[in-house]
């Protein structure tokens, strides 16, 4: 075994990151695109969730796009330009999004604007595609999961920041009493992002990063050699409805609480940016807390990092907001939501069906008080949901395509395509906010959260009778 594979190989994960930190930028700062453009363009909920939708399904396209690609030159696309071109030319496609902002803010179009969201995402999905395999083979396969969950923090320090900046573009200062929306002000900070993209692109590809990694998931699984493709293992199936409704419950629980909070508690748009921050940065809690097995096996050491490691990230969010001269005030009490998060994942015990299954679980319970309460007890329930789906996307992607073998990247790049129930559903959920009322709408989220706690059971027993006992297996690595 290489020293690669010994330890992780920090000089060339850092460089790979901040692609993650980009995806969560662009994808939190759609929050605040979505109301202001729902009165700008005067749109109904239904209507303005076109924006996720954009933004979702050109995951979905990017997927379809790749694997046609490698059929019709019968070799995959990724394989034969190498990882580090392919991450490069994602960031290229994602820059050329960004400069439709431009002509789309000054003719005050909507289908541009949404035009510009969509090749954005179409240069996320093929970097998607690279670096969630290249971040979990960038060291030990036994901390691979770790790593992505490290990579997810990252991207939430994106999806932190990004709400803050994109609405201080818009509407100033948070002391600032201007309330008009001016469309032509989110030109620049979409130009700046592309440029952003273009200076990474030229730095990855100036890195050492590897061109063609190893093989990211090893498995002895013996029955991966008598199926013809990934889509004949059901727990790949059962995981990509994972994915989809996972990706669902994640944005759409954002995306709509706007419109609730203007609706509901009487909310200014522009002062809505420091609670979509806070939903976001609830994932990086989340993410932080579920990373730190891949900095150190030393058992004592993560007792203590495990308390460390979330109230660092909360840190992260009030120092970010203070820097942008938001009320502090309202998120004080939060810490003491955190305590549930750090019981959840103590309990989970490092298996990722447990962890999905406790942290589902939660996440209903916080929709469902959410719902039956109102004032600032429902939004931290709301936004407590965040929380909850810190990481359940490498726990799903890691019990989804256990046991692929030669299969794993094509179940991959299925699981890359279910991205696109972030739009899907988000949508669903304002049709429904249209037809009843925000607050009811949220039922959505739950029964998304009920079918993730139905896989997390399911897919042990699948496992199981392929001759995989994930739990002992993961267990055994630490």
């Amino acid at each position: 075994m290489t020293s690669e594979q010994t330890k992780t190989n920090w000089a060339q994960f850092i460089p790979l990151v901040t692609v993650f930190f980009f995806w969560g930028f662009v994808a939190a700062s759609n929050d605040i695109l979505i109301p202001v453009f729902k009165k700008a363009f005067d749109l109904t909920q239904g209507q303005s969730q076109l924006v996720s939708v954009a933004f979702y399904v050109a995951y979905t396209v990017g997927s379809i796009i790749y694997m046609i690609i490698s059929y019709l030159t019968k070799g995959d696309l990724i394989n034969r330009i190498g990882y580090k071109n392919s991450l490069a030319l994602g960031l290229v496609i994602s820059a050329l999004g960004t400069l439709l902002f431009y002509p789309a803010a000054n003719s005050g179009s909507f289908p541009l604007m949404l035009s510009g969201l969509f090749i954005v995402a179409l240069g996320f999905s093929l970097q998607q595609t690279v670096a969630n395999p290249l971040a979990i083979a960038l060291g030990p396969i036994t901390t691979g999961s770790q790593r992505l969950t490290l990579a997810g923090g990252v991207n939430n320090l994106g999806t932190t920041i990004g709400p803050l900046i994109v609405s201080f573009a818009i509407f100033g200062s948070a002391t600032s009493s201007n309330t008009d929306m001016s469309i032509e002000s989110v030109k620049i900070p979409y130009l700046v992002l592309g440029g952003a993209f273009l200076l990474v692109a030229v730095l990855l590809k100036m890195s050492s990063l590897p061109d063609k990694p190893q093989a990211v998931v090893a498995t002895e699984d013996s029955t991966s050699n008598n199926r013809s493709s990934a889509l004949k293992y059901p727990q790949l199936i059962l995981g990509m409805i994972g994915i989809f409704v996972y990706v669902g419950v994640e944005v759409s629980t954002a995306s709509n609480l706007p419109a609730y909070m203007e609706k509901g508690l009487g909310y200014m748009t522009k002062d809505i940016a420091p609670f979509i921050s806070l939903y976001w940065a609830s994932l990086m809690i989340g993410r932080w807390t579920g990373a730190i097995e891949a900095f150190t096996d030393n058992m004592n050491k993560q007792r203590i990092l495990r308390f460390i490691a979330p109230y660092l990230a909360f840190g992260v969010f009030l120092g970010v907001n203070k820097f942008m001269d938001h009320d502090l005030s309202h998120f004080y009490i939060y810490a003491l939501i955190i305590i549930v998060l750090i019981i959840a994942d103590m309990a989970s015990k490092g298996s990722p069906a447990k962890m999905l299954l406790i942290f589902s679980v939660l996440g209903i319970l916080a929709l469902l008080i959410g719902m039956s309460t109102s004032g600032m007890t429902s939004v931290y329930a709301f936004t407590s949901v965040g929380l909850f789906c810190s990481t359940l996307w490498p726990c799903i992607f890691t019990l989804a395509i256990s046991g692929l073998g030669k299969h794993t990247s094509q179940g991959s790049s299925f699981l890359i395509m279910m991205i696109m129930g972030g739009g899907i559903i988000s949508w669903l959920q304002g049709y429904l906010a249209d037809m009843t009322n925000i607050h009811s709408s949220y039922i959505v989220g739950v029964i998304c959260f009920a079918y993730l706690a139905f896989y997390a059971w399911k897919v042990t027993g699948i496992l199981k009778n392929q001759g995989i006992d994930f739990e002992n297996k993961i267990e055994g690595g630490h």
